[in-house]
């Protein structure tokens, strides 16, 4: 499916696939809330979440995503009880595939608080999967910088960490979730 043909308001469903091509998890769904040239913007509230292992369990709280076309990375911002959290994962540009975003995770991941604190989680994962999965060193390259790039956008409060962005995201979700 070419970007171009994507319907504000339109479900997908997200695949996450680990480097060796294995699913890691799955989405059952998300709303189309945007598409602009450096990321699709999806919602979704209470969406069923299969794990690996066939493990299910729905979100508990609201969530906007970023998909990157041209960074390594995505964004969840997370409505929580206690603050907007961002849940951000290394991973490729997405593509879509018959209704499915589907992207490839690499295992680091940048938790942002809502005071504005973060912790890089999951790095020796990171170096494990690299060793058993045979990341180049031209991956690893893109994959740090990534990373870097990730920090300092979240230093800068750009983006999609800019709050007013993601609250009028959140608000239009919620009235196009109502029309649904």
């Amino acid at each position: 499916m070419d970007d171009k043909e994507i319907v504000i308001g339109e479900k997908f469903q997200t695949h996450c696939y680990k480097h060796n091509g294995k699913i890691h998890r799955i989405w059952k769904e998300s709303m189309v809330i945007d598409n602009t040239k450096e990321y699709l913007v999806c919602g979704n509230y209470k969406t069923q979440v299969i794990e690996d292992d066939g493990r299910s369990h729905y979100t508990k709280e609201p969530a906007i995503v970023f998909f990157y076309k041209n960074n390594w990375f995505n964004i969840v911002a997370q409505f929580k009880e206690f603050g907007l959290f961002y849940y951000c994962n290394i991973a490729s540009p997405y593509l879509i595939d018959d209704n499915t975003i589907k992207y490839i995770d690499y295992d680091l991941d940048l938790r942002v608080f809502p005071d504005g604190g973060y912790r890089i989680l999951d790095k020796n994962e990171y170096k494990y999967h690299k060793r058993i999965m045979n990341y180049s060193n031209d991956l690893d390259l893109i994959i740090n910088k990534e990373l870097e790039a990730l920090i300092k956008m979240k230093n800068n409060n750009e983006g999609t960490f800019d709050k007013n962005i993601v609250n009028e995201y959140f608000e239009k979700y919620k009235k196009l979730k109502d029309n649904n």
